[in-house]
Formats: structure tokens, sequence, C-alpha cells
């Protein structure tokens, strides 16, 4: 090796490598766009079930509806599992135990068959960790999801949950 290269070898070692920068998504409309100050920071694809109860509804209890429950879904990030999406709902991570909570800003339709985008504030929970910061959860790229079709749903399956498979892309995104 020649010698002028070690001395910069060893000063380019030193020097921290700079995080590099997520781009946001294509194709999300203005309601979607998280708050100004806020940046992407990282993105875990998720893969699981959206749950749904068979239910009364509550304007007609002699008539029966599909509910919303949860999801259950694994995270990977570069396709190595690092969390779980549960109901709440929380992302959390199974290294470090972070978490953050999310609430619903705004949503666009991603199609048929398909739950939609949503743009969520986060509430990390206390300490550090993957999640720690996280001001807002972008869920894109979605893929099934949606309640489950044909109706089905009736008195005789009251109390019943059904699993409907989806995927999404989670932007995680955190103040400049």
């Amino acid at each position: 090796m020649n010698r002028r290269a070690i001395p910069f070898l060893a000063i380019a070692a030193a020097i921290p490598c700079a995080h590099a920068a997520v781009p946001e998504p294509q194709g999300i409309g203005s309601g979607l766009r998280a708050p100004a100050g806020e940046q992407p920071e990282f993105v875990l694809k998720a893969e699981g079930v959206q749950v749904y109860a068979c239910q009364p509804r509550t304007d007609d209890p002699k008539a029966f509806e599909w509910a919303f429950v949860g999801p259950q879904a694994t995270l990977r990030e570069n396709g190595k599992v690092v969390g779980r999406h549960a109901a709440g709902p929380i992302w959390e991570s199974t290294n470090d135990k972070s978490s953050v909570k999310g609430s619903a800003r705004s949503g666009q339709d991603a199609g048929a068959g398909n739950i939609p985008w949503l743009l969520l504030a986060g509430t990390p929970s206390q300490g550090s960790g993957k999640f720690a910061g996280v001001t807002s959860i972008l869920r894109v790229a979605t893929k099934g999801g949606v309640e489950p079709a044909g109706g089905g749903c009736n008195a005789s399956k009251s109390g019943k949950e059904e699993r409907v498979p989806y995927t999404a892309d989670y932007y995680f995104y955190k103040r400049k």
C-alpha cells in the first residue's frame, strides 16, 4: 500500500459517516406531508394481518358489521426483522424495546382492496432507541388489509375474528 494513502485512510476512518438521507415516498398527496421541520429518518416494511371482528352495529344492534381491531405485523429493515406493529397502533423495536404510538392525522385512498395510506402523529416511549424522537409516521405502498369481502358478518359469527393479509411501508419522521 502507498505510504501516502495511510494517513488519508486514518483521517477518513476517524470522520463519522453522515446519515444517509431517506427520500420521501413518491405519490403522496399534500395532506400526507409531515409537518415542516420533520424529515424521514428510516423506513420499515410491514408484513402481517389487519384483524377485524364481527360485532353488532351501534346504530342497529340487530345488524352486524366488521369492526377493525388492529394490525399484527412483523417489521423489517433491509430484510432483517427489527420489530413488530400491533394495536394501539404501536411500533416496537425487538432490539432495544423502544416504541412509538400513532394517532391518525390524515389519509389517502390506496385503491380497491388496499387499506388507505395514512399520516400519523407519533408519540415515542420514554428512553432512547430506534423510535426515540419519532414525531410522525407515514404508511404507504399498502397492499391488502381491507375488511373481509362479501359480508359474512351476521349474528352466527358475532365475536368471530378475520385476519386479512397486508403489507405496507412505514416512514418514520423526526425533527431536523
